[in-house]
């Protein structure tokens, strides 16, 4: 059984929520459209139950979806702008990225729908003739699902106006929150959810006890780099993390690549998904921002193979936005080595074959003047080295090399991938987005050990990743017999690159500023302290009572 939330416009309890209604054992839950829900309906039964099923529904926006994208891998040290798209402020760090950007204020205002939905829920179910033990459960997953929002709302702004209340009017009254306050609320959820959830749920998507556990994993992840750390931060992200790997039965899968397999997402590796499907009533436009619906990843990260001689746009091979490329620190440093580890095949694509047969002038590849294909003839190779003139001309095919990468082409990321849209123009994909899976659990494990001062634990943790990650008969090879942070900062972007944790990933170590003024050329001019935190949007300081609500500095 699944858990499926679909975007609906409906006013419920003074605030917009989205709601989803039908319960059914079957793989996909019933749904319909419901609006104008009454104040009193949350208090019924099944009015809680699809309150709790609406509060999930925030995570769409900020998962899977260019938005949220947007916020957490561009202007990093290993994401680069692409010829195509708008927002390029979050990458340069200059002045588009101000006050009055929609993704701001749109993701702010659905975090805190979200919030308020968790708020609600907390508050009512007690009263709620719902059993006792379903009703411990919902407020449970409320609070695994507030602490969520508001740990985004925290690593993205900093000290937000902390609500744990229902708010069921409008208000002017509002505050920040200090950086104790915060973390002690978002801390406070998460051990109190950890408590009530289960090992595991029929339910797939609802929330379970190793998720909020990871959840928390990087709570104390965060808090241990901060103003707010305390000596034991990092042994208690050890021992949730070592929880998870140990305690729930999850297991990586043998091969780095089937983690990406479109056709196996409910695999043994993911502790939490955000979940989509194809179906279009459930991928329609929300009222905040998300134009296409789905998850539109697989737009993002695609070079512009359908101009290139021999090939056309199809359903297979994407829809190519050309948002983000990869650094060159990415592709060299970060993906340099190939004999052992066999993330960089698997994770770019590297072969385009023909699907528009002809003959045809060379563009990028100046080893030939002319090419010529038959259907399903290699037509463009990305060899990821710098590959000799003499050498390509003996290809039948264009060779792009990394003196030829541009911002329109480039190693392409083919983890989003989705061969199931019925049209090669659909942008709402169904691919699941994994927001937890065990890979990152072992990474946070090594991160904590390491910060605990547990060497051995880190790299017999790490090296988990790093095995799995091997070609056959090289996982020997793949070990490492120590580990230090840097490894840690490099294993991460191997692991999760696209996968939206690499700006909070350097925000939480400190170290955001230095890797992009040294990896990141087009953002390193710009770049500075003020901006490990976005800033507030226009319209929350509008709709606070004047001089309250402070933004932040340098903004």
């Amino acid at each position: 059984m699944n858990i499926k939330y679909i975007f609906k416009h409906a006013r419920v309890l003074g605030f917009a929520a989205l709601m989803l209604t039908g319960q059914s054992c079957s793989d996909l839950l019933d749904e319909k459209v419901i609006s104008g829900i009454g104040n009193d309906y949350m208090n019924t039964p099944k009015g809680l139950e699809d309150a709790v099923n609406a509060a999930y529904s925030s995570l769409r926006y900020y998962y899977g979806t260019q938005q949220g994208l947007t916020m957490t891998e561009y202007g990093t040290d290993i994401y680069a702008t692409g010829a195509d798209g708008s927002y390029k402020g979050f990458h340069f760090y200059d002045t588009q990225l101000n006050p009055t950007v929609d993704y701001l204020g749109n993701t702010w205002d659905e975090l805190y729908k979200g919030v308020n939905t968790c708020n609600a829920i907390i508050a009512r179910a007690p009263s709620n003739s719902l059993a006792d033990a379903t009703k411990k459960l919902r407020i449970a997953e409320a609070k695994f699902l507030r602490a969520h929002y508001y740990f985004l709302l925290f690593q993205q702004w900093g000290g937000v106006d902390l609500r744990l209340t229902e708010t069921l009017v409008p208000t002017k009254a509002t505050k920040r929150a200090t950086e104790a306050e915060m973390y002690n609320a978002i801390i406070k959820d998460l051990t109190e959810a950890i408590a009530d959830l289960p090992n595991s749920s029929s339910q797939y998507g609802r929330a379970i006890k190793p998720a909020a556990e990871m959840s928390l994993a990087k709570v104390y992840l965060a808090k241990a780099y901060s103003s707010q750390k305390a000596t034991d931060d990092f042994s208690k992200a050890a021992a949730l993390c070592n929880n998870v790997v140990n305690n729930y039965g999850f297991k990586l899968l043998d091969d780095f690549a089937s983690v990406f397999d479109e056709n196996n997402q409910k695999n043994s590796e993911i502790v939490f998904a955000v979940q989509y499907t194809s179906d279009l009533l459930t991928n329609l436009t929300n009222n905040t921002g998300n134009v296409n619906g789905g998850n539109n990843l697989h737009l993002l990260f695609g070079m512009q193979y359908d101009v290139q001689a021999g090939m056309q746009r199809d359903i297979l091979n994407g829809r190519p936005f050309k948002r983000l490329r990869p650094t060159t620190y990415c592709t060299d440093v970060v993906f340099g080595e190939r004999v052992n580890d066999s993330r960089y095949k698997k994770t770019f694509k590297d072969t385009w074959y023909s699907n528009k047969p002809g003959s045809y002038n060379t563009a990028f590849d100046d080893s030939k003047a002319k090419v010529t294909f038959a259907a399903g003839d290699t037509a463009i190779f990305i060899p990821g080295y710098e590959m000799s003139k003499e050498e390509r001309a003996k290809k039948p095919y264009q060779v792009l090399v990394p003196s030829k990468y541009s911002e329109a082409l480039f190693p392409t990321l083919r983890k989003f991938f989705d061969t199931k849209r019925p049209d090669m123009t659909y942008e709402s994909g169904s691919r699941d987005f994994f927001v937890y899976r065990l890979a990152d659990a072992y990474l946070m494990l090594a991160e904590a050990q390491l910060g605990a001062g547990n060497v051995k634990a880190a790299t017999d943790a790490i090296n988990m990743v790093r095995r799995r990650a091997a070609w056959p008969g090289k996982q020997s090879a793949m070990e490492v017999s120590t580990v230090d942070f840097n490894l840690i900062v490099e294993e991460r972007a191997r692991e999760l690159a696209g996968e939206q944790t690499r700006w909070m990933d350097l925000k939480r170590w400190g170290i955001l500023v230095e890797r992009v003024q040294k990896y990141n050329p087009q953002a390193a001019p710009n770049v500075k302290a003020i901006h490990l935190v976005r800033p507030i949007p226009q319209t929350q300081i509008d709709r606070s009572e004047k001089g309250v609500f402070a933004q932040n500095p340098g903004y």
